[in-house]
């Protein structure tokens, strides 16, 4: 995507004040577009470890300050202009309900479509809006023409709503599962494929990629497994739940022919948003998981027939975006990663730490794991918010077991500090 986030910033600052945007009216909304415009003119490796720049970000947040939430690889909240539209748009809505919601904000799907597209680098007609990405993936396997007999390739730490589907259609329809099991964490691109590909016979027809592993952070090679399925004629399904505005790139750049995503987690768009994706001559032979009035039909809009919604919520959505676009897609992402390696850098050499995430951008960016010997990892986590109220959460999945630690453009290096004393006090 070509964006000119200077050009933006000029127009946006220019505008504010005639929208019904309260926080860019308070001395911390104009002081964060001022350092926003100033930023433009520092270099990327200089604004990234500038915490007085990041703390005004901070101040865009309604955050805790009694809690240190390292937990956003759950759920990730939303700035205050994103707040303020949800409240704006609900307190319409309830004006004249099916006035309001039919007749004005649905008008501004298409608007929104075009902007989520521009973000994603992709054709609108390739993105239907809904509220998550399980509904998004749900609607591909479940909508894939698949018979008995037919594999699908998986990995045992794949999310577990995916694993479920997939289950129910090999109950129901005899598809059969491949599954991959991997000792993360790994940094070798070929030996991931390569386990793809050894997966991959003539019965195969969809290979499921999850391109960044929410339990550990891992990041999948996507394009690379992508490629080689598609030179077999296996279609391509990308879980995309973590990566999604949190690693710059466009969504045709990974190759997939279904694509899912939650807006709610690294967009920090309104909680219960999201989208799929579908390649525009896919979208005819997949069928929608609620009932259409035309099931084969080529408009990516079939996947959007969920009867009422909330307007509110779809179309605070846009707010989002902008927020996204004011930071920069570059920049969160190297920011995240230097927080990522701020706190395992302090850590990893003590007695009885163990890393289980790669520090290197190529295989991962915000989410890592460790574990402490004899420690469970919900007594770490306990302890961690017991004694220093930083939440993380404890994850136990197939052969991943640690305490995952997630932060966010609004962590500072001094919640980070918080947390490396709570490491240190149990080692």
């Amino acid at each position: 995507m070509n964006f000119n986030r200077r050009s933006f910033l000029q127009k946006f600052t220019g505008l504010s004040a005639g929208l019904s945007l309260p926080f860019f009216n308070t001395a911390a909304g104009k002081s964060l577009l001022k350092s926003l415009e100033n930023a433009e003119n520092r270099s990327l490796d200089e604004l990234v470890q500038d915490e007085t720049f990041w703390y005004q970000i901070k101040q865009a947040y309604t955050v805790s300050p009694s809690i240190v939430n390292l937990n956003n690889g759950g759920v990730c909240p939303q700035p205050r202009v994103v707040q303020e539209a949800v409240e704006r748009y609900n307190r319409l809505s309830n004006e004249a309900p099916s006035y309001y919601m039919w007749r004005i904000l649905d008008q501004g799907r298409e608007p929104l479509r075009a902007k989520l597209a521009d973000l994603a680098g992709c054709s609108p007609d390739e993105l239907a809006i809904n509220r998550n990405s399980s509904e998004a993936l749900e609607t591909a396997i479940f909508g894939l023409r698949l018979k008995a007999g037919d594999e699908v390739v998986l990995t045992k730490q794949d999310y577990p709503n995916m694993i479920n589907a997939w289950k129910q259609r090999e109950h129901r329809d005899g598809v059969v599962l491949k599954w991959l099991n991997f000792e993360f964490p790994i940094e070798d691109d070929q030996f991931i494929v390569d386990r793809f590909v050894e997966a991959f016979t003539d019965k195969t027809k969809v290979v499921h990629i999850t391109h960044l592993i929410n339990w550990i952070g891992q990041l999948l090679p996507a394009r690379a497994i992508a490629d080689e399925a598609r030179k077999r004629g296996i279609e391509v399904l990308i879980d995309a739940a973590h990566s999604f505005a949190h690693l710059d790139y466009n969504i045709p750049d990974l190759g997939g022919d279904y694509y899912g995503t939650s807006l709610h987690k690294w967009l920090c768009a309104p909680f219960g948003s999201g989208l799929l994706y579908v390649r525009q001559e896919k979208i005819k032979n997949l069928y929608p998981l609620f009932a259409a009035p035309e099931v084969e039909s080529d408009d990516i809009r079939k996947f959007e027939h969920l009867g009422t919604r909330s307007f509110a919520i779809e179309q605070a959505i846009g707010q989002a975006v902008d927020f996204h676009h004011m930071i920069g897609s570059e920049r969160k992402q190297a920011r995240l990663h230097y927080l990522k390696n701020y706190w395992i850098d302090q850590v990893k050499d003590l007695p009885g730490v163990k890393i289980h995430t790669s520090q290197n951008l190529k295989y991962s960016c915000a989410i890592a794991v460790f574990s402490i010997d004899d420690k469970t990892p919900g007594e770490v986590a306990n302890h961690l918010f017991r004694n220093y109220k930083v939440h993380t959460v404890g994850i136990n999945w197939e052969n991943i077991h640690g305490v995952r630690v997630t932060p966010n453009v609004y962590t500072t290096t001094r919640d980070l500090d918080v947390l490396v004393k709570g490491i240190k006090s149990m080692v």
